[in-house]
Order: structure tokens, then sequence, then C-alpha cells
């Protein structure tokens, strides 16, 4: 369980080669060794994240997860819950696409709205249940700002996160009673691999930034926090402007 001071003894990292998620779990491996569960498409990466965790001695299991294959995922759950309960449970996984092609190639759109929403709703329905039967937990998802006010430049991918962030928005409230807390994540405009060549919005902000205002949110247990947090003001105005003057922003 998580301790008086808001430190879990383990953690599942649902995209485990997220460079945000792994940088959470870094940060929770300062105060003491997690078990950790990492659950990702095999591959060199996954591997590499394995030894970077368990260079903090961190007892590491990786299971085989994807995504699209939404009919896998319960099972994914029940064998990260095999080992023990679950402290802290991360849902980082997500992909960007190309929004002109998006809008305008079915199967683009469908992949985006499949992997960043409807297998996010699938594991957090999952979560949800092993949560509420272990009657603790946290339970963190990794929304964006993208969806607080969908923009011509990533309409598509912004559109997907905002129907994350609802269902997790509502999950906060669903699990409340349970004592399992659940905390959205709004980060802005992240350097990692998936925005690598991209031309940084402002206020844009590293993985270790992002996963120190995660570990205080689940210590705090903060439903919903931005990264970097003056990005919640930004945004407030942006969500208030006149539809003509917001589509005259700079994409």
């Amino acid at each position: 369980m998580i301790d008086a001071v808001g430190n879990p003894q383990s953690v599942l990292l649902l995209g485990g080669t997220s460079e945000i998620g792994l940088a959470t779990v870094e940060a929770f491996a300062v105060d003491r060794p997690l078990r950790v569960v990492l659950a990702a498409r095999p591959s060199e990466r996954l591997d590499a994240a394995r030894v970077r965790l368990e260079k903090l001695g961190c007892a590491v299991e990786t299971l085989p997860f994807d995504a699209r294959a939404t009919d896998t995922h319960a099972d994914v759950v029940h064998k990260a819950f095999a080992g023990g309960d679950v402290d802290v449970a991360i849902v980082a996984f997500g992909v960007l696409g190309d929004n002109e092609q998006a809008w305008t190639d079915v199967a683009a759109a469908v992949e985006l709205a499949q992997v960043n929403y409807t297998a996010a709703v699938s594991v957090g329905v999952a979560l949800g249940g092993r949560m509420r039967e272990q009657g603790h937990g946290a339970l963190v998802a990794l929304s964006s700002v993208a969806g607080e006010r969908a923009r011509r430049s990533n309409f598509v991918y912004g559109s997907t996160k905002a129907g994350m962030d609802a269902f997790y928005s509502g999950l906060t409230e669903a699990l409340r009673p349970h004592g399992v807390h659940v905390t959205v994540v709004r980060p802005g405009f992240v350097h990692t691999r998936m925005t690598e060549g991209m031309k940084p919005a402002p206020f844009s902000t590293t993985p270790d930034a992002v996963a120190a205002v995660v570990v205080d949110a689940v210590r705090n247990q903060r439903e919903l926090v931005w990264a970097p947090a003056p990005l919640r003001f930004v945004m407030s105005a942006l969500r208030h402007l006149p539809r003509a003057v917001f589509r005259r922003l700079p994409a």
C-alpha cells in the first residue's frame, strides 16, 4: 500500500516504454525500490526500460500489452495483479499521429481513436475493477491539454484525449467511495520521441518535470493537474475565447 508519506510499494505502467511513465516510476523509486510491472509490446526499448529500473533496485516484470487488442486487456491487468496488490497504475500509452492524414484517412483516424480513447477506457474499466476489489490504490491517466479545446492543427488527436479525459474524470467519482484515487494529468508539449522534430509550444516541458507533477499529485491525492502548472490558467483563458478569435491564433 501507499504509506503515510505517499510512497508506493508497487507500480504498474501500461505503456511500459513511455518516457513520462518511466520517469514517474524512477521518481517514486528514489524513496524505495519498487515492484514494477511494465506492460508494452515486446521490444528492445522494453528490455532497456527493464534494465534501467533494475539498476535502481526495482524488481521488474514485463508483460506483453497491445493497446489495440482490447480483448486481451482484462487478462493483462489480471496478470499484473497476480504478484500482489498494485499501489499505483499509470495509463501512459498513446499515439500522436499526423492530423492532416487523420482527418482525411479513415484508418488513421480510427487508429488514433482506438489507441488513445477506446484502449484507455478498456484498461480503465479493468483497473478500476481490480483496485475496487483490493480497496486502495492510485490510478494515473496521462491526458493532454490538447483535449481541453481542440485546435485545427491537432483536432483529431485532441478529440481522442478529450474523450479519455472525460472518462477518467468520471472514474474519479465512481472509484472514490471504494478507496481508490484517480488523477488526471494534462501535460502540454513534452520533449519526447513522439514530439521530436516538432516546434516546441509555449510552456514546453520534459518527462522528468511531468513526473514530478505526477508524484506530487499522487502523494497529495490531487484529482486534476496540469504540467506545467501555469497551463491551467492559459487553457482556462483559451477555453473561453470566442470561436472567431480562437481560430485566428497561431496553429
